[in-house]
């Protein structure tokens, strides 16, 4: 299914997988509007996606850590267009380190700003687009971290603590905004290959039984979600981890 007929807004797309599915989903024939901490970073992706030949993609300037940035990421959306159909929070600052005591104030502050409260406010200033769609879906990009027990990554315990807010959050926006025909999706995958798009690296990787899981699959599980009938809410995607 293409995506012609679908808007769709990702966060901290100037690099690794937001980047892939900015890339991907303009591929497909979506209108995307994609965002970065600096202005220059999202510029180079949409550069990147025009030169593809694909026209419809828009970049913009948003810190998920600064809320006054995050309202006008979405009012800057809003003077483009009067709905989006797919909000994918991709943006959350990975922290390295086993160790509590290895990471600084400011970088823990940092990493549970942009993934927790920045995906928060995320939602909640682009909510009123999403609601003016007739296909309104909100994908989260979480992580294994984010699932209850889990302890084989080696991300520092803010980043553990940031993930487990985003499922927390994403369990409540679920059952809350489905009366609203919103579906929330959350995807928790472990550490995973992310083959650059636009090299010939992308079809030729391997995707076999003992491969770790490719960064084509989690776009093709978003896709298949979005692409479902309205009476299909696939809440969250889980995946084994090797």
């Amino acid at each position: 299914m293409r995506l012609d007929d679908h808007r769709i807004v990702i966060t901290a797309a100037g690099r690794d997988f937001g980047r892939t599915l900015a890339i991907r989903f303009a591929a497909l024939g979506a209108e995307v509007f994609l965002s970065a901490r600096t202005l220059a970073a999202a510029e180079r992706v949409r550069d990147e996606i025009r030169d593809q030949g694909h026209h419809r993609v828009h970049a913009f300037a948003c810190d998920l850590t600064d809320p006054a940035s995050i309202r006008t990421f979405a009012a800057q959306v809003a003077q483009q267009t009067d709905h989006i159909d797919v909000l994918v929070n991709n943006g959350s600052r990975w922290l390295e380190g086993a160790d509590l005591l290895s990471a600084s104030d400011a970088d823990v502050i940092d990493t549970i700003a942009s993934g927790a409260t920045g995906t928060v406010l995320t939602v909640k200033q682009f909510l009123p687009l999403l609601l003016a769609s007739q296909k309104p879906d909100v994908v989260t990009m979480v992580s294994t971290c984010g699932t209850p027990g889990h302890h084989r990554s080696n991300a520092h315990d803010a980043f553990y603590a940031a993930k487990s807010a985003q499922a927390g959050f994403t369990e409540i926006l679920s059952k809350r905004l489905r009366p609203q025909g919103v579906r929330v999706i959350s995807l928790y995958p472990p550490d995973f290959d992310n083959t650059d798009p636009l090299t010939e690296r992308w079809e030729a990787s391997p995707r076999d039984a003992d491969s770790a899981l490719t960064a084509q699959s989690l776009v093709d599980c978003v896709h298949f979600a979005i692409a479902q009938p309205r009476d299909c809410f696939i809440k969250a995607f889980h995946f084994e981890q090797v």
